[in-house]
């Protein structure tokens, strides 16, 4: 019920299609020659016209060689896609050498190959692209030739004005790229968790209907084995020769062996079947029992109330939520995890404690969000991470309102409690009103 654990996901890796890079360029090109011809044309400023259309030509070249050599539906590695970002900042830094250098205005596109690097590719990489571009706009601060303007009438920029175009570049690419990395692997990481989330259902939901199959193969096969069994025992009693009798004898044992085999699963399959009911109680000991070998003693304490038990279909996301917070709480506690469980007529409530170190105060708000964790070692307490977002997510989906804190000074622990409206709970009928 709880063998999948958070260790089996990993968010997914960073791969950005050839045609995607492909494209950004061949816009790039078609934008820096009509900035070209409209200086050069209809402005009629004198601008180093060779150098820059030599310079777009090379790109034009290496994005028809990249397109016809490489199949652009190819999913770059990042250090590949951060090469061609690389590429282009440095194709940028040159057109700007020849057009007037931090005074051009189109300085700031120093920004895009960082951004997209920021929402595509991992975070040293972006850095380095950062830094590649810093350094370029640094070093045409100093070297660069004059902006194309009237020759009558040219501009002449202060340094302090240069300056602060040089650090509002510098701090642009900082402040915008590491808001866009962060809502980016945010993004990311949810859709990832949830993505696993679905797996640990999918999973849960083919383990039932295998379940229920293996019920179905034994009730159809109980009626042959009988029959079976009853001609065998019957030839027993009037064949007298003995070698026929001893076949017999034989055939009758191994027959109900096979009946005792399937009578074996189709009590196992009665209780696992989706359409089954189950006591509160009996819910809460299906997921402590897998954990009561692990050195830690499990306390289970029923409140005893005037409305009647609580019965619910046996759910797997229900069995897995709990199961999986349990398992979390052995696995952070000392010697004990209570686990207490009351009920009215309005609510049922499940509390798992333990005498562990407890939730970190800067990790309490946070609890429950994808791929938080602080795993326990050797010099520091545990923490919670994708097993804890997966449970919250499936008993949030029947119904459940989750919370964690942590248990009053002077004692020390966490707890987790579960809650739901007692009707929610006992309407859950099956996975795929749990999926919806």
């Amino acid at each position: 019920m709880t063998e999948t654990s958070a260790s089996d996901f990993r968010p997914s890796q960073r791969h950005i299609r050839l045609d995607t890079i492909l494209r950004l360029r061949w816009l790039a090109v078609l934008g820096q020659l009509a900035a070209i011809f409209v200086v050069a044309q209809g402005l009629e400023f004198d601008v180093e016209i060779v150098p820059c259309v030599s310079i777009i030509g090379l790109s034009a070249v290496l994005n028809l060689v990249l397109q016809t050599a490489v199949n652009p539906m190819r999913r770059l590695e990042p250090i590949q896609a951060a090469g061609l970002l690389a590429l282009n900042i440095v194709e940028l830094a040159a057109l700007l050498f020849f057009t007037g250098g931090l005074q051009n205005p189109f300085s700031f596109l120093f920004l895009a190959p960082v951004l997209i690097a920021a929402t595509a590719l991992p975070a040293r990489l972006t850095f380095g692209l950062g830094i590649l571009a810093v350094a370029c706009a640094s070093i045409l601060f100093f070297v660069h030739f004059p902006l194309p303007w009237d020759a009558e009438d040219p501009v002449v920029l202060p340094p302090i004005y240069l300056v602060g175009v040089w650090l509002s570049i510098v701090l642009a690419i900082g402040v915008t790229s590491l808001y866009s990395f962060q809502v980016t692997e945010e993004a990311r990481k949810l859709a990832d968790a949830l993505a696993a989330t679905e797996l640990v259902l999918t999973r849960e939901q083919h383990l039932t209907q295998i379940d229920g199959l293996a019920a179905a193969a034994a009730h159809e096969l109980g009626t042959p084995l009988a029959t079976i069994f009853l001609i065998a025992r019957e030839l027993e009693k009037t064949v007298k020769d003995p070698s026929f009798a001893g076949d017999l004898k034989t055939l009758r044992e191994q027959t109900q062996r096979c009946r005792d085999i399937l009578s074996k699963i189709t009590q196992l399959s009665s209780t696992g079947a989706p359409f089954d009911r189950m006591k509160l109680s009996e819910l809460i000991e299906e997921v402590v029992a897998p954990h009561r070998d692990f050195g830690v003693e499990i306390k289970v304490r029923i409140a005893v109330t005037a409305a009647a038990e609580p019965v619910g279909s046996r759910n797997p996301a229900v069995l897995y939520g709990v199961g999986n917070i349990v398992e979390n709480a052995v696995d952070f506690a000392r010697t004990t995890v209570e686990v207490n469980a009351w009920w009215n007529n309005d609510t049922i409530e499940i509390v798992i404690s333990d005498d562990g170190p407890g939730i970190p105060p800067d990790l309490m708000k946070r609890i429950g969000e994808p791929y938080l964790s602080r795993r326990r070692t050797q010099d520091s307490g545990g923490g919670l991470g994708l097993g804890v977002f997966i449970a919250r997510t499936l008993l949030e989906r029947t119904g459940a309102k989750v919370s964690f804190t942590n248990r009053t000074f002077p004692e020390h622990g966490a707890v987790v409690q579960i809650a739901w409206p007692r009707e929610r709970f006992e309407a859950i009928e099956s996975l795929e009103e749990t999926i919806g």
